[in-house]
């Protein structure tokens, strides 16, 4: 279950997009600078991935959302996300923002989509024992991490990886996301009609 949820939160992050944006994005800077951009988006990731498991759950009561119908739209939010990917049309260029690139755009909402941000709200609204919750946050705290390793060995991979290989493992890594938006939809979709 840990290795499933790792594998699945890991996914979901698009870790291939996020190095490709990240090279790109900051192939103006010193190894320094890089490394300190890497480190701050990891944090803002794992901040934001974890308000939005724990506060999630409130958004619902407050709108109403049944947990169901939210599965639906944020697995559809993820599908879109995936085909995306898979399309090669998502890109994000460094000269649409300003300032400080760690928190906005590389964390949020390159790493940390609407699809992420569904995922992880539905994830937190479901039940869990005092196990699984801690093996969750293991796996995310995990997946966030890896994300943070990429992004440190980003000056390093760049030697082994042509951004034509980084473009391929997008596209696969946008298959993977696409089945787990599936999956997400069919469980709201069951779970909904059998309410009804």
């Amino acid at each position: 279950m840990l290795i499933n949820n790792y594998l699945k939160l890991l996914f979901i992050m698009t870790p291939f997009f996020v190095l490709s944006s990240f090279i790109t994005m900051t192939s103006h800077m010193s190894e320094r600078e890089k490394k300190s951009t890497s480190l701050k988006v990891t944090v803002a990731v794992l901040v934001s991935c974890l308000s939005m498991f724990f506060f999630g759950k409130y958004i619902f009561e407050l709108f109403g959302i049944t947990l169901d119908a939210f599965r639906i739209g944020a697995g559809s939010i993820l599908f879109l996300s995936a085909v995306s990917l898979v399309n090669g049309s998502r890109k994000v260029s460094s000269n649409d923002y300003e300032n400080d690139i760690a928190v906005v755009p590389l964390a949020i909402p390159i790493t940390v989509g609407p699809g992420v941000i569904g995922v992880l709200m539905v994830m937190g609204a479901e039940p869990r024992n005092a196990l699984q919750l801690l093996e969750f946050l293991v796996a995310l705290v995990g997946a966030a991490l890896t994300i943070g390793v990429l992004l440190l060995s980003s000056g390093w991979l760049q030697k082994f990886i042509s951004q034509q290989s980084l473009s391929v493992m997008q596209k696969i890594t946008g298959l993977f996301v696409s089945a787990i938006a599936a999956q997400i939809i069919f469980t709201g979709a069951k779970g909904f009609f059998a309410g009804g």
